[in-house]
């Protein structure tokens, strides 16, 4: 089995894409399976991997992107091929990655069906209890690292409220909305309320808040139901909203319309994790200039697509350790086997042999 890791072309013009497929650790585990890996040179320097660890790894450095796709039989990305790679990818090749299907271009969609190409999307890899085990660390990464984002939007030179999300003394700390109480919403609801922040977190489901309650017994954390009532209620006094809404291989929902965006705090922030799939905030959106901070209505908004690019070289391990078995079992059982056999493989296919799975279409 061949695998190919090229470099990840940021997906806009001011955004970078520091993450890398593979690590060099992951890289020398599967070459001491019996696999082939093809590594575009530079492709991991982003996240603090160099040439030299992937060849001392027992993998093979390559001087363009071309070759890595054309020599593998499996490409492993992280974000979804962009425009300047189509002509690369080869009939009948692998690509997996977070594809995120529902958001596509319908060039892309023709793409897959022209080449022929299998697509597996990290994000819709599916245990048999319904866990999403490559999304669960990225979720875990972006709900702590929504802390270091929302402190720094909310500092005076930033355009923020000017305020400290743990307060002191005699002055209240930051109030804090999470829309969706999943693996996301837990991590950033305990995050936040470990520095001292006042924490709501929403969602529809009861057993999902029961959970969290069951966790945080310690922590300044209030449970509520996702309704509209409640939504509006609380966004207009937030300080911090965060979007942590996931459907497997849909669209979010739009829980918090412009109007009620029009209700909060001049300064306060959001920042929509949900961005990916759309956005949960009607006015999130994805400038096609990479522009993924700015304000509308006076509210500061963060809506970067590959946000946990911003540690990439913890995401790039996380991704690594998640990935990995699939990868070993390929590597030693076949393609073909693992994809039969897997469970969890066969639950990420959006499209194979350039078939798309009609319920992943936009």
């Amino acid at each position: 089995m061949n695998f190919g890791v090229p470099k990840e072309i940021p997906p806009f013009k001011e955004t970078e894409e520091y993450r890398v497929g593979l690590t060099p650790q992951g890289a020398q585990e599967l070459v001491l399976c019996g696999a082939k890996v093809f590594v575009e040179s530079k492709a991991g320097e982003g996240a603090g991997f160099l040439d030299a660890d992937y060849e001392k790894a027992g993998a093979t450095v390559v001087f363009s992107k071309e070759e890595a796709y054309r020599r593998a039989d499996v490409v492993l990305k992280v974000r979804k091929p962009q425009q300047d790679e189509y002509s690369m990818i080869r009939e009948g090749q692998t690509i997996m990655g977070f594809i995120h299907l529902v958001t596509v271009r319908k060039e892309f969609l023709n793409l897959i069906a022209d080449k022929k190409m299998t697509l597996i999307g990290y994000e819709i890899m599916q245990d048999i209890d319904g866990r999403l085990p490559i999304v669960v660390p990225f979720s875990e990464m972006a709900g702590r690292l929504a802390v270091q984002i929302a402190g720094r939007l909310l500092e005076s030179p930033n355009g923020g409220r000017g305020i400290l999300l743990s307060g002191v003394p005699g002055i209240p700390p930051a109030e804090v909305v999470i829309l969706g109480g999943g693996t996301l919403g837990c991590n950033a609801a305990k995050t936040f309320a470990g520095v001292g922040a006042n924490v709501y977190v929403l969602d529809v489901e009861r057993d999902k808040l029961e959970n969290l309650a069951c966790q945080a017994v310690n922590l300044k954390i209030t449970t509520m139901f996702a309704t509209r009532y409640n939504i509006e209620k609380l966004v207009q006094f937030a300080d911090v909203v965060i979007g942590a809404v996931l459907v497997r291989g849909k669209r979010a929902p739009v829980l918090v319309t412009q109007e009620m965006v029009k209700t909060m705090h001049k300064g306060s922030v959001i920042i929509d994790f949900s961005i990916d799939q759309g956005g949960c905030f009607e006015t999130s959106k994805v400038s096609p200039s990479g522009k993924f901070i700015y304000t509308v209505d006076d509210v500061i908004h963060f809506c970067m697509p590959n946000a946990t690019t911003l540690v990439a070289r913890t995401a790039s391990h996380a991704l690594t350790s998640s990935i990995f078995p699939y990868l070993k079992m390929m590597t030693e059982s076949g393609f073909e086997f693992t994809l039969r056999e897997n469970h969890v493989v066969a639950s990420g296919v959006y499209a194979e042999n350039g078939e798309i799975k009609k319920e992943f279409l936009p």
